[in-house]
């Protein structure tokens, strides 16, 4: 039954941040490529005013796979890095910590491009 609960929380707050994604491509005439900048943003920023780190904590992956949870780890990488380098470490440590979804993101959309054709809508 534990296991029914964590997933139930994990599955809310993903869908949430889902369910708000979706009201604003639907409401405003913000671009998705704009609501997607917005959601990293937010996930520093709410990273950095204290906010995000329980709400990792509470909801686990529903927290940390979204686009706020890029930004949440870009945060807490520059934060570690601060810590431990000082002023370096606010260059260097969003990139030491997301190196391995960044390094993801160019493979997939490589092989991606070699198995599908690219081209305009027209």
């Amino acid at each position: 039954m534990e296991i029914f609960l964590i997933y139930l929380k994990t599955f809310l707050v993903g869908g949430a941040f889902c369910l708000i994604a979706q009201l604003l491509i639907e409401y405003t005439k913000l671009t998705p490529a704009r609501i997607l900048v917005l959601y990293v943003t937010m996930g520093v920023l709410l990273t950095a005013i204290g906010i995000y780190e329980p709400l990792v904590d509470f909801a686990g992956a529903g927290a940390t796979v979204p686009l706020t949870g890029f930004g949440y780890c870009l945060a807490t990488g520059v934060r570690e890095a601060v810590d431990k380098q000082g002023l370096l470490g606010a260059l260097t440590g969003g990139l030491s910590a997301t190196a391995g979804g960044i390094a993801a993101a160019i493979l997939f959309g490589w092989l991606t491009a070699l198995i599908f054709k690219g081209g305009d809508k027209s």
